[in-house]
């Protein structure tokens, strides 16, 4: 028996597993018709702007692939990104190991449009320092601002450790700009060489990676209650640690562990409002995207396979 075709499987199924179990610990004593009552109390307005965050941060991801088209200097139809875009990361959110499976779907696609194998991994690597580099910077801004986002994880003040981190983010990403100015030299990893963004390029993703990460945690603002709400700033900040940390943990749509770290973040409000808003947050940036991906995914199959037959 070949034990890797399971072995990732069974990895992906007991992180799921382990993210799970202190999320039911953490939500016990909270019964469906409360969560329920939860959604039902979110206004109508609330529905609409998360609506609307939630596409515009679709729209930024897409961004994210026309940023490293444009640094590749590759030419592909607007419609073909802005699809292939959308698709890679609904289901990437959705399956975990974001940026492997995002290497795959994107082969996929941009190989019929000349795209080669190199060419696809150096736009998978710019998509990927785009989201770290808007990450830092956001979460940068955050620290310095509101310091005490981090008082919620650890229960204690650390105002001035906290203000340094966000300096320290702060300057990385600095580094990162001087480095485009300096025209620095290519990372070179065997026959794979990755150059340095030109300042037009890093402008782009400085702009666009941001503005994904705000609309995705305006998701949560808004679906939450207006009672103890912190402000958008705080939530901001504790929607960067949760995500990243999900991310960090590789269980598919990060699946427990970012409603439990939310949760934690958001500790003095009401849990079962918070639910609501997590649960309005996976169904406009997981749910429905994954649902309009997988249909673009068989009808672009289907016209791959009609061509072939022709």
């Amino acid at each position: 028996m070949n034990w890797r075709r399971y072995f990732w499987p069974v990895i992906g199924i007991a992180a799921v597993v382990f993210s799970l179990w202190p999320l039911l610990h953490e939500l016990r004593g909270i019964s469906l018709d409360d969560v329920w009552d939860g959604i039902v109390a979110i206004p109508a307005r609330g529905w609409v702007l998360a609506a609307l965050s939630s596409v515009i941060a679709y729209a930024s991801l897409a961004g994210y692939d026309h940023i490293a088209l444009l640094h590749i200097g590759r030419r592909v139809s607007w419609l073909f990104v802005t699809f292939c875009s959308f698709t890679t990361y609904a289901l990437s959110h959705n399956i975990g190991g974001s940026v492997f499976s995002g290497a795959v779907i994107r082969y996929r696609a941009y190989g019929t449009k000349g795209l080669t194998g190199q060419d696809v991994g150096v736009l998978v690597a710019i998509c990927w320092i785009t989201f770290v580099l808007s990450t830092l910077f956001v979460s940068s801004i955050v620290l310095l601002l509101e310091p005490e986002v981090i008082d919620r994880f650890s229960g204690t003040p650390h105002h001035r450790l906290a203000q340094a981190a966000g300096l320290a983010m702060l300057l990385v990403v600095a580094a990162y700009v001087f480095g485009s100015w300096l025209h620095l030299r290519p990372l070179r990893i065997g026959s794979f060489q990755l150059h340095y963004p030109a300042l037009p390029i890093v402008a782009r993703q400085l702009l666009v990676g941001p503005i994904e990460l705000l609309a995705a945690a305006a998701i949560i603002f808004f679906a939450l209650p207006a009672t103890g709400n912190p402000g958008y700033f705080i939530v901001l900040g504790v929607f960067l640690v949760s995500f990243s940390i999900a991310q960090i943990s590789h269980a598919p749509g990060g699946l427990g562990v970012f409603e439990v770290v939310f949760l934690a973040g958001l500790s003095h409000m009401d849990q079962v409002g918070v639910l609501a808003a997590l649960l309005v947050f996976r169904l406009f940036y997981l749910i429905i995207p994954l649902l309009i991906a997988l249909g673009v995914v068989l009808f672009f199959e289907h016209s791959q396979y009609s061509r072939g037959e022709s």
